[in-house]
């Protein structure tokens, strides 16, 4: 019985860590991307996600306080997207960032968390005192 429960168990953990394979990727620039996962899942990703949950290092990010934030991305758009094998994307935003790959399994965990993450995003910025929109010239 324990043999048994152990190995339904592990079964449910490898599946529970298996994100659902792509099924669909669609550029719609500048402003989002649209992708489906197998599992029936389907987001809308909009530009500025997407360039603020950059996986890139050089993101152009700002410390404050000892905490990385990126502000300043509200009107951000997407130029274009290339395959990287068959795991991700490179996303190029017309602020001209370019070296970030999101993979599927990256894709689907923003998907899946996109309003708690854009949520903690904004509060960030509050806490900060910066803004979603860029800065303006002078």
């Amino acid at each position: 019985m324990a043999a048994a429960l152990g190995a339904v168990l592990r079964r449910l953990h490898t599946a529970a860590a298996q994100p659902p394979r792509l099924t669909k990727f669609a550029l719609h620039p500048p402003k989002f991307v649209e992708i489906e996962f197998a599992d029936g899942s389907s987001f809308h990703l909009s530009a500025e996600f997407l360039r603020v949950y950059s996986p890139a290092a050089d993101s152009k990010i700002r410390s404050v306080g000892g905490e990385k934030v990126i502000f300043g991305r509200r009107h951000v758009g997407i130029m274009s997207a290339e395959s990287v094998g068959n795991y991700g994307v490179r996303i190029l935003f017309d602020d001209l960032h370019k070296t970030g790959i999101f993979t599927w399994d990256y894709l689907h965990h923003l998907g899946s968390n996109k309003f708690s993450l854009m949520r903690n995003y904004i509060r960030t910025l509050r806490k900060h005192g910066l803004s979603r929109d860029p800065q303006r010239r002078k």
